[in-house]
């Protein structure tokens, strides 16, 4: 058991933060020969780095903070101390929108390598189109006929976390949002809002307006 709490540079929370925790740490006697700061360091890497918990995954043991006294339990070689540390953490936002590539196309969807995690696009949610799969592991849109296929960059927001255990860790993501899906796609459709954006047409009402008033007054200077 460990206690933990988050550490911030801003108020918004972000899928990575350092994590300040303490906990009872054993030091196995293959560490002990070590210096005390770095054998604790050590014992916290090979107990936390990889694990996942409600606070997300651990990458990284950024510095051990402080260590209390040691205490050694008989039958046991090992030495544990009372120990806090910071670490780097990854956890993903309901509602975040991320960047990552597609790992793998499969005839239900595509997963995306966001960081140290697979997101899964359900094949639904590529795409606001119909999609079709091919053998040659390609997603393609029915009338769009945008093509996704592995190693494509692409945006997309986080709609569903499950953070049980690290090999059963998953995110669900969609694609079918203005602004998100393959990055060349993204890019097309802001060129052509800009495109409609020149092309529209000034309002000529108040040139017509201008030309009656111009004619009424040319009348009445005649009759002059």
């Amino acid at each position: 058991m460990f206690l933990a709490k988050r550490m911030y540079k801003g108020e918004k929370q972000t899928m990575y933060s350092i994590l300040e925790v303490k906990s009872k740490i054993r030091v196995p006697p293959q560490f002990l020969g070590k210096k005390l700061k770095e054998a604790v360091k050590s014992a916290v890497e090979k107990e936390f780095i990889g694990a996942l918990g409600k606070d997300g995954l651990f990458l990284s043991i950024l510095n051990v903070e402080d260590i209390g006294e040691g205490i050694i339990i008989p039958g046991d070689g090992a030495v544990y101390y009372k120990t806090t540390f910071k670490a780097l953490i990854y956890r993903p936002e309901m509602q975040e929108i991320v960047d990552g590539f597609v790992s793998e196309i499969l005839e239900f969807g595509a997963f995306i390598r966001i960081g140290p995690m697979d997101g899964l696009i359900h094949v639904s949610q590529v795409m606001d189109d119909y999609v079709n799969y091919s053998d040659s592991g390609v997603l393609q849109g029915k009338e769009s006929k945008r093509m996704l296929k592995a190693k494509d960059v692409v945006r997309a927001r986080i709609i569903a976390i499950s953070l049980k255990n690290i090999k059963g860790a998953k995110l669900g993501l969609t694609m079918r949002q203005p602004g998100l899906g393959k990055l060349e796609w993204i890019k097309a459709e802001k060129e052509k809002d800009e495109e409609k954006t020149v092309k529209k047409p000034e309002k000529k009402s108040g040139k017509k307006k201008g030309k009656k008033a111009a004619k009424k007054k040319g009348k009445g200077s005649k009759k002059k």
